[in-house]
């Protein structure tokens, strides 16, 4: 469906036109409509099909039609990645309308508080932001949200999962109860029902199921110990040219251990996490994107929302516990047309989430087997079905598990020929 055929303002045709937007995805051709109709609408569509600007043509069709004065329109976001990101976006689409945006997220210093303290107060057309900074602004008393119209909860998954729920009701309660209100979500678990009950008036629901890998992407599986894990990637590495990969591991603690190891084994490396000072989070992102080091070990914070294209490897240091987050992290690699290497580690504790991965892909994937060859000893056998009906694990068995990660100490007595982990040298 081309855009013309949405009976857009011209301006918001003309920015269109320059972002170079050929053909509007089934997000965009799906909801987009309802936007414009003014219908409240819960959407789910994973990362990458276009959703943002699903979203933000409507909205800025709206800007051009009928200028807000203030704050016209109100996105909030899980990460400062992510709205960074959008207010980008808005700057590249809004050229043409002439709309307003700013960022208000959380890390940075004096002069960008007041620059949002600015925008709060003299009006912005579009407000992006994460929970947190935009809630310690409204407690301050000299935010006015009476001129919204528009409310999206974008990645509001992501939100719900990082425990933004309160945060999201209580920016609620500054908005009009007469408002347009967006949800959208990259899967849908009960609690985005819930949420949806909730702050949903008659909405209309556009459901686009979780796509398949592009062919274009190597999956790789590998069964491994958790001190086999960087060993084996170095060997896997070893031959490649020119790699740019991102390695996600769940655990935040563990980026820079992860980091410091992979140094050790002569991979340049930096990390990034929820932890990271903002201007250093930017400082990282801006290098790794300018091919200034090759890999970048991050938590799912990136996993999501973040523009990093031409990866050579994406790589799962642990098995994300939600299939489609599988999906979206492999997802970073093999875009426009590009082809891409996926590897994935299984160690023992793993090993049921891969039936998750392999339930949505409704296959079986292979399960390679090659430290052993290698000289790093023997790899776990895949056997997930003692895991199915396992109680679950104490204290200890998860000091076990967390051992490489510095988080808490196994209590299982140190055998005299235990190798030493990597991540712990």
């Amino acid at each position: 469906m081309n855009f013309n055929e949405f009976e857009l303002h011209e301006d918001v045709l003309n920015a269109v036109d320059s972002m170079n937007y050929q053909q509007a995805t089934p997000i965009q051709e799906q909801a987009i409509p309802y936007i414009l109709a003014g219908k409240d609408l819960l959407a789910c569509a994973q990362t990458g099909t276009g959703k943002t600007a699903a979203y933000l043509i409507p909205i800025l069709d709206k800007i051009a039609t009928s200028p807000m004065g203030q704050i016209g329109a109100l996105v909030l976001v899980p990460t400062r990645e992510l709205a960074q990101q959008i207010d980008q976006q808005i700057q590249g689409l809004g050229y043409f309308v002439g709309a307003t945006s700013i960022a208000v997220y959380g890390g940075n210093k004096g002069p960008e508080w007041d620059q949002q303290k600015r925008a709060l107060t003299q009006g912005a057309d579009i407000i992006i932001a994460t929970p947190g900074r935009l809630i310690a602004h409204l407690q301050l008393g000299y935010v006015s949200f009476g001129s919204i119209r528009h409310l999206v909860l974008d990645e509001a998954d992501r939100m719900l999962d990082m425990g933004f729920l309160s945060d999201i009701l209580k920016i609620m309660s500054f908005l009009p109860a007469k408002r347009q209100t967006l949800m959208f979500s990259a899967t849908m678990p009960p609690k985005i029902g819930e949420l949806a009950k909730r702050i949903l008036q008659k909405p209309e629901e556009v459901r686009l199921a979780v796509s398949r890998p592009a062919e274009r992407i190597d999956q790789q599986f590998y069964m491994t110990t958790d001190e086999q894990k960087l060993p084996l990637l170095a060997h896997l590495l070893s031959q490649v040219q020119n790699t740019s990969m991102v390695l996600f591991t769940s655990r935040k603690s563990t980026v820079e251990p992860i980091v410091r190891a992979l140094r050790k084994l002569g991979l340049e490396a930096r990390g990034i996490s929820s932890d990271s000072d903002q201007a250093d989070r930017e400082i990282v992102l801006r290098d790794f994107k300018n091919r200034t080091f090759p890999v970048l070990v991050a938590t799912d914070v990136l996993s999501r929302g973040i523009d990093i294209d031409n990866l050579s490897h994406v790589v799962n240091y642990d098995v994300p516990r939600d299939p489609e987050d599988y999906v979206h992290r492999i997802g970073r690699t093999a875009r426009a047309e590009s082809k891409g290497t996926a590897i994935t580690f299984i160690n023992e504790h793993d090993q049921k989430y891969v039936l998750k991965i392999e339930k949505l892909f409704e296959k079986e994937v292979e399960k390679r087997s090659v430290t052993e060859e290698l000289g790093l000893g023997e790899a776990p056998k895949f056997d997930p079905a003692k895991f199915r009906n396992s109680a679950p694990r104490n204290k200890s068995s998860q000091g076990t598990r967390n051992n490489h990660g510095g988080a808490s100490k196994s209590r299982r007595p140190k055998q005299k020929n235990d190798k030493k982990s990597p991540l712990q040298t």
